[in-house]
């Protein structure tokens, strides 16, 4: 049987985090690794066993060598991977520790990736036998050539007969070229099948009504999918956050017709909650490309975001036969031997 092939489209940045839940201004060296929700997607699916490939563009220089060889390690396909220009992408975080939030800081200025040109990528070439494409709102942010490349990604994509998914969420601090989100999302919203939102997003980027009440995000989901009618699945994570250690977590899946909800799992203790979204969307597209079955696909990607959320770093490390057993009701964190 020939293997599922993902493509997502994205920037990775090096990341510098604070060890041991110090503040950015106490820390005096950094721990170094890399992240990117796209990419983040994409790693946990290779993790998987998919066929996963990341576009991106790294500089032409060391630090972009070195990027590319962490997304090999992953076992990324990097093919298509464009080295040029002079900078990477970096952002810079401090774990948050009880009533103490998380922060990050962002320094993405002129990045190589940015700096992109759309010709650079042949998507007919690049999306050749792929069955799923993965962007999000955070690329469409970066720079009107980014945006650009991403609708030709997305238009390709769905001539090709292949699976879109998007995550609309985005950075409200990354549009700076004269764009908002409303001026570029809904077109390329329009290309996509499975959608990641939750109402407010659908309602103040997508133009959907706004519903009110238990129902809220059934409406609106409905609503969007009466507008944008390449969307057949819409789904959205639930967070109860109790304090930076721990949170609950479960998702939602509409599919025009009905609701569906996954399990509630509860994370007492959170290492890096960053990549949380992303690992739950690659276990999501995992469940949808492999189980295709909607309720197992949400309740093995909820699951998947838990165990991430014991990981430090980005990317999600945990396999598939641990987070079937957290799936299935396992949270006792019992050695393994």
């Amino acid at each position: 049987m020939k293997k599922k092939r993902v493509v997502s489209f994205g920037e990775v940045m090096l990341r510098f985090s604070a060890p041991d839940y110090q503040k950015i201004e106490q820390a005096e060296q950094f721990d170094l690794s890399y992240g990117g929700s796209e990419m983040n997607v994409s790693a946990s699916l290779a993790r998987f066993g998919i066929d996963a490939c990341h576009v991106t563009v790294f500089p032409k220089n060391l630090i972009g060598e070195k990027a590319a060889n962490y997304l090999k390690q992953l076992n990324l396909d990097t093919r298509y991977v464009v080295e040029k220009g002079q900078r990477m992408g970096l952002y810079y975080i401090e774990k948050g520790a009880s009533m103490r939030a998380s922060q990050i800081v962002y320094d993405r200025e002129n990045s190589a990736f940015q700096n992109l040109d759309p010709a650079w990528f042949d998507w007919e070439e690049i999306l050749n036998e792929t069955d799923w494409f993965h962007w999000s709102g955070i690329t469409a942010a970066l720079s009107q050539s980014a945006a650009t490349a991403c609708l030709d990604a997305v238009k390709t994509a769905q001539k090709l007969g292949i699976t879109v998914s998007s995550d609309i969420y985005y950075r409200s601090d990354q549009w700076k070229y004269g764009k908002k989100p409303q001026d570029v999302l809904p077109e390329l919203a329009s290309y996509s099948n499975v959608l990641l939102a939750n109402e407010a997003n659908m309602h103040e980027l997508l133009g959907a009504p706004l519903s009110s009440g238990h129902k809220s995000f059934e409406r609106t989901s409905h609503d969007t999918m009466k507008m944008y009618q390449r969307i057949n699945k819409v789904v959205n994570t639930n967070r109860v956050q109790i304090s930076s250690h721990h949170n609950k977590i479960s998702s939602m899946l509409y599919d025009g017709e009905k609701l569906l909800t996954s399990q509630e799992n509860d994370i007492t203790y959170i290492v890096d909650r960053v990549g949380g979204g992303d690992a739950f969307l690659g276990g999501f597209i995992y469940g949808q490309l492999i189980y295709e079955d909607d309720l197992k696909s949400i309740c093995f990607g909820t699951a998947a975001s838990a165990l991430k959320h014991t990981i430090p770093g980005d990317i999600n490390l945990a396999g598939i036969e641990e987070i079937e057993n957290v799936m299935l009701g396992d949270s006792s964190g019992r050695i393994k031997r």
